[in-house]
């Protein structure tokens, strides 16, 4: 009787867990975005990038990403706009032969005293935050369904806890946490839903410089969080079991408590 012949596929790296994976990350020239693309290239995952207005940081990236031996590709988008986000799903699905990782990154962030917050401010930072999310992971369903993907949302401590003068930009990440709840519902058990909300995370930026010092000394960790820290939980959700779904990991310093 003749017997089926069992294939033996060498076990991937433990240090490049995502060799083979396709990822997309919205707003990935800069700050966070850059940070998370690179943690997910270094781990041997092809990388997109989106941007709207930082093209030439955002090739800059690119590079940067294919000097981990990946694939890396980046695409203008606006993720407020439906057909621009449709163009590059499409594109993004096209070149790399499917997705399997989605971060929604991209997003504005804004200081503003409650009784001075136009309507116009209002429904800016709700398209770019909360919309951005949802037209961005409902285009890119078919491919991760395909695949039983994984969509890791952007969120903020600013969704956790209040702050007075960012009312709409704390409502807008409250709403990106509860999107992540009910699309991990609504998406299992094909795709797990994630998100990460990152507390105070020093960029270097000087005229953030003294605020950084001042919430250093509130953060129970006693320092601000660092880029990285945030790719770093990125990548434990894209590389993480896909029975973990639903979840909001705030990458804070305890600042949250």
């Amino acid at each position: 009787m003749a017997t089926r012949k069992s294939v033996l596929r060498p076990p991937k790296p433990v240090d490049r867990p995502l060799v083979g994976k396709n990822a997309l990350i919205t707003g990935g020239a800069l700050r966070l975005g850059r940070a998370s693309a690179l943690a997910l290239a270094k781990a041997g995952a092809n990388v997109v990038i989106t941007f709207r207005h930082s093209g030439r940081e955002a090739e800059r990236v690119v590079s940067e990403i294919q000097a981990f031996k990946v694939n890396a590709l980046a695409l203008p988008c606006d993720v407020t706009d439906e057909m621009s986000v449709q163009k590059a799903i499409r594109e993004a699905a096209a070149q790399f032969g499917g997705l399997d990782i989605l971060v929604n990154n991209a997003a504005n962030y804004e200081t503003v005293e409650f009784s001075k917050i136009t309507l116009k401010q209002w429904d800016d930072i709700f398209a770019s935050n909360a919309r951005g999310p949802f037209l961005v992971s409902r285009e890119a369903l078919p491919y991760l369904k395909k695949r039983k993907g994984k969509i890791i949302n952007m969120g903020s401590l600013g969704g956790l806890r209040a702050w007075a003068e960012h009312v709409h930009y704390c409502s807008s990440k409250a709403a990106v946490h509860m999107l992540t709840k009910a699309m991990a519902k609504a998406l299992a058990p094909e795709i797990a839903v994630n998100c990460v909300a990152p507390g105070m995370i020093d960029l270097g930026e000087a005229a953030a410089a003294d605020f950084m010092r001042k919430m250093a000394k509130q953060t129970p960790m006693r320092r601000n969080g660092t880029g990285e820290e945030i790719a770093a939980a990125v990548l434990f959700f894209a590389t993480a079991p896909h029975f973990i779904t639903g979840q909001i990991m705030a990458v804070d310093g305890g600042l949250s408590l």
